[in-house]
């Protein structure tokens, strides 16, 4: 494991809804896919891997959330998500109940 890998993977952590308010209200929340590894996203952003980035980006696997989303968030504050922050970003994925 990379030393950035490394360093990542001790930053991940979970958060409320309500806790990432204010990070989605500066336009800083990233929103993963389900379907990528929350670490790889995290390492491919910190270490500029553009190719990587806008692969996932082209196929909307990486999005900024949306409106109906937010509001289905709003409406559940107790929403759990893991999340990954890469500054200037907050990388959340839900958490799958």
């Amino acid at each position: 494991m990379s030393d950035l890998r490394a360093e990542l993977s001790e930053t991940i952590d979970e958060a409320e809804w309500e806790w990432l308010i204010p990070h989605v209200q500066r336009d800083a929340v990233i929103l993963i896919s389900l379907d990528l590894n929350l670490l790889d996203v995290g390492e491919a952003i910190a270490s500029d891997n553009i190719s990587s980035v806008q692969q996932w980006i082209d196929q909307q696997l990486i999005t900024k959330p949306s409106v109906d989303q937010v509001g289905e968030w709003n409406g559940d504050r107790q929403k759990r998500f893991n999340t990954l922050i890469i500054q200037p970003y907050v990388l959340v994925q839900e958490i799958a109940v």
